[in-house]
């Protein structure tokens, strides 16, 4: 990385910190700086004393002196006792700021960068980051150290320059403490580069091993993986292959250790060698009579604290420069774009409900690859319209929907609402035209009133009667909390479980809530039994009213209360129209998948 990366980086990260977390960096940095001048004050003052006995001052002198330095001592901490219980106060709520930061990002990312699994890694390999100490905990770590160092340095300047001035110490004396000094610097620069590189390449070849091992602890604390390893004995297994992978990477972090200790000792035995060299010099002075006895001790703590100062602050600068690296993958995490929210019109609102979506010339592949997922795709359907989606698997039907919701935007072509490409539209307007039910849906653990209503506040009576349409009434009425029922206990043990096909049915209620003039169902009777699906499909119209409905089935014969079902085979468009018509082309895909579906319901 250049210099002037390293500026840029650092001038971001500046803003940052004051503008996301101002009061803590205030409060870090005046804690700091009290914290680190409060150690000179005995020191200058012990001085005194000493020389005052030396030279048998008055007591009254001497009580003073002692006085100054308890007094002063005593309020510096009293005022940073509390500076640092607003710190801390303030550091819990930036850790919560921070750890939020990566789920809000998530959501506010284009659903296309979600899926990306570059993205995925890079948040992963982030967030590991920050939470082993880099990214923004090292950068006020990094401002902890330098306003420490900072501070000290200056402190220690103040008290020793007048040893430099001591006439009885020969200039060589003088000169080969300050070149011994360059040189120990300039070697820790240079050792710590080294330690700081292995360090990264270490941590960047265990991303995949950590992620893996996240995993692994993950699926075993689950309590719904609990059930699977009880009953096949799995808890050997999968302790075997836990430990196989912490020994691999105990054994890394072993060697790696090793070589950044080859680089430290040059440094250390430099650094002994120096403190020696200063010892000998002051009392030489001392023997000469240049210094008294109270300066003697003033010295040597000043200028060994001086030494130690900016030999670390040399690694502090190190250290910052290395989680340079670190920061600028952090904040490339947060830069990604989200190119969905370009749009700025609104969706109009019709009385009439008069909403149109066209497929023009459609085709598209997924991020990365060169296969056309859908090609040449073209669709018109309106309001009112009940239309099927039928197909084989990996035939372009969910990417169809995905395409449908923005959640990708096409490679060729255009998707039109009313008249209008949906990209000029505002993203969020946009949503709101649609209440889908995909297949991998998820619900949270919250109240039952409140995952249909995807809010805290809801409407209970408009909740049980989404849930009674969508066939999930008779359970409901069993829960003593009823809509305020907790789903699952991952928020409250008292919470519910409940099967796949009850999942499917809140689900189902949660599209029906938002009340959007589309509802798009993909697969909305996989989990369900024969009984419920047979409920669901009898009473769809009454469910769907006069909303348009998009409907993605591998069942056909669930289609037929469908007026038009598209038939897509690779990707395209091979047959449209309703089921008598579609079946009656002995020749066609449609009537192929029926006759195949057919066999397993006769005998």
């Amino acid at each position: 990385m250049k210099l002037r990366d390293h500026f840029q980086i650092f001038r971001r990260a500046a803003k940052f910190t004051f503008s996301t977390n101002r009061k803590y960096t205030v409060l870090l940095i005046v804690n700091t700086v009290l914290s680190s001048i409060i150690g000179y004050v005995p020191i200058y003052f012990s001085a005194k004393v000493i020389d005052s006995l030396v030279a048998k001052s008055s007591i009254e002198t001497v009580i003073l002196y002692v006085a100054l330095t308890v007094g002063i001592v005593f309020a510096v901490n009293l005022l940073n006792t509390y500076i640092a219980s607003e710190k801390n106060v303030a550091y819990s709520a930036m850790w919560r700021n921070e750890d939020w930061s990566y789920s809000e990002k998530a959501m506010q990312m284009a659903y296309e960068s979600i899926e990306n699994p570059d993205v995925t890694k890079l948040r992963y390999r982030v967030r590991r980051e920050s939470q082993t100490g880099f990214n923004l905990f090292f950068l006020y770590h990094n401002i902890e150290q330098f306003t420490a160092q900072i501070t000290k340095i200056i402190a220690s300047v103040v008290l020793t320059v007048s040893f430099f001035a001591i006439s009885s110490v020969p200039i060589v004396f003088k000169l080969s403490i300050v070149a011994g000094l360059v040189i120990t610097l300039l070697i820790q620069m240079y050792a710590t580069k080294r330690t700081n590189n292995l360090e990264r390449d270490f941590n960047a070849s265990s991303v995949d091993m950590n992620i893996i091992s996240e995993h692994f602890l993950n699926y075993i604390e689950h309590y719904e993986a609990g059930k699977d390893i009880r009953l096949y004995s799995m808890g050997d297994f999968l302790g075997d292959s836990y430990i196989t992978l912490e020994r691999d990477y105990y054994e890394r972090a072993l060697k790696n250790s090793y070589k950044k200790a080859a680089w430290t000792l040059p440094v250390t035995i430099l650094n002994t060698v120096l403190k020696f060299g200063i010892y000998a010099v002051l009392i030489y002075a001392a023997l000469k009579g240049g210094i008294t006895v109270g300066s003697i001790a003033k010295y040597v703590t000043c200028i060994m604290l001086l030494v130690e100062t900016l030999i670390n602050i040399v690694t502090t600068t190190q250290q910052a420069l290395y989680n340079n690296h670190y920061l600028k993958r952090y904040f490339s995490y947060f830069d990604i774009p989200n190119n969905m929210y370009q749009g700025s019109l609104t969706v109009e609102k019709r009385d009439d409900n008069e909403y149109y979506v066209e497929f023009r010339n459609v085709s598209f592949k997924y991020p990365n690859t060169e296969a056309y997922a859908l090609r040449n795709v073209n669709l018109k359907f309106k309001i009112g319209e009940k239309l099927a989606i039928v197909g084989m698997n990996g035939s372009g039907k969910t990417t169809f929907i995905k395409l449908l919701c923005r959640l990708y935007d096409p490679t060729e072509g255009e998707i039109l609402l009313n008249g209008v490409n949906i990209q000029k539209y505002d993203y969020d307007e946009y949503m709101s035209v649609f209440s889908v039910v995909f297949q991998d849906f998820s619900l949270f653990s919250f109240k039952i009133g409140e995952v249909v209503a995807s809010s805290k506040t809801f409407d209970e009576n408009k909740v049980r009667e989404c849930l009674q349409k969508a066939n999930f009434g008779d359970r409901l009425h069993e829960m003593p909390e009823g809509v305020h029922t907790y789903l699952y206990k991952g928020y409250d043990q008292s919470g519910i479980e409940i099967s796949g096909g009850e999942a499917q049915k809140i689900a189902l209620a949660r599209a029906l809530y938002k009340d959007s003039p589309f509802i798009l169902l993909d697969e909305p009777t996989a989990a369900l039994d024969p009984i419920s699906e047979y409920e669901v499909y009898s009473n769809f119209n009454a469910i769907s009213g006069d909303k348009t409905t998009v409907y993605i089935s591998h069942r056909l014969a669930s289609c037929r209360f469908c007026n038009k079902i598209v038939v897509f085979d690779d990707g395209k468009i091979v047959q449209h129209g309703s089921h008598e018509e579609l079946l009656s082309d002995v020749n066609g895909k449609y009537h192929e998948l029926w006759n195949a579906q057919a066999q397993y319901y006769t005998t």
